[in-house]
């Protein structure tokens, strides 16, 4: 049975009003979740590595195994006084692998080969927490070769390049992450304030990773060659506006 009574009519009436501020009030609430900005903010440090390492290889040929070994032995003597010059001592030295190749075992290699048969290469790992000690030693490293000292880098002649690492990163991340954060938050503010909108909440937040590079950067370069770097981080923050 149909009602049709104003009073009916009149439910009516309010249900679809209803209905429809519901509906209408639904898609506003969805446009707002809906607006949001995304910035970037960075925060960066200057600092000085606080590790090195240079590795070094001195290499010996002979004829006979015992006068490679010696020749090594008078070699790492050179080393030794050459670090202890330049304020490396015996504690900044370890000896690592000796790696012993003998020409003539090589079933493809040349019966008339020249030079000595045997080939001794002594590895070593000089480290400092003074990394600038060994910048500065690497930097004097001809007065090996002029004393006859064969150094090799392991895939080539010559000394390796020492490596200089910042360890104390961790000091830094809180300090560094809430600086990155704030200059999120200031250049969200001045875009809602240029959209005539309100900052809300973070909507979401990537921190980011920290990448160490050189300060002084140039190509074919690497950072961790360089005794001087820049910390940097990027904090991405995406905030809701009203």
């Amino acid at each position: 049975m149909k009602n049709n009574t104003p009073v009916g009519y009149l439910l009516i009436g309010l249900g679809l009003a209803l209905s429809g501020w519901f509906i209408g009030h639904g898609f506003v609430s969805g446009r707002t979740a809906d607006r949001f900005v995304t910035v970037k903010g960075v925060s960066e440090r200057d600092v000085e590595a606080d590790l090195g390492l240079w590795p070094l290889q001195v290499v010996a040929n002979a004829n006979s195994l015992e006068e490679a070994q010696a020749t090594i032995d008078a070699s790492l003597a050179k080393v030794r006084s050459f670090l202890s010059d330049h304020d490396l001592g015996e504690t900044h030295l370890e000896l690592q692998g000796v790696e012993v190749t003998d020409r003539l075992a090589n079933p493809y290699g040349d019966p008339g080969i020249r030079g000595g048969r045997f080939v001794v290469q002594q590895k070593l790992m000089v480290r400092s927490d003074e990394p600038i000690l060994i910048h500065l030693a690497s930097q004097a490293v001809g007065e090996l070769v002029s004393k006859g000292v064969v150094l090799s880098s392991g895939t080539g002649w010559g000394p390796a390049t020492p490596t200089f690492l910042f360890k104390s990163l961790n000091a830094l991340k809180p300090e560094m992450i809430a600086e990155a954060t704030a200059s999120a938050r200031e250049a969200a503010s001045r875009f809602a304030a240029d959209s005539d909108s309100r900052l809300g909440n973070i909507r979401r937040a990537n921190q980011g990773i920290f990448v160490a590079l050189a300060r002084d950067a140039a190509a074919g370069i690497p950072e961790n060659s360089q005794l001087n770097k820049t910390i940097r981080v990027v904090a991405t923050v995406e905030y809701f506006l009203d």
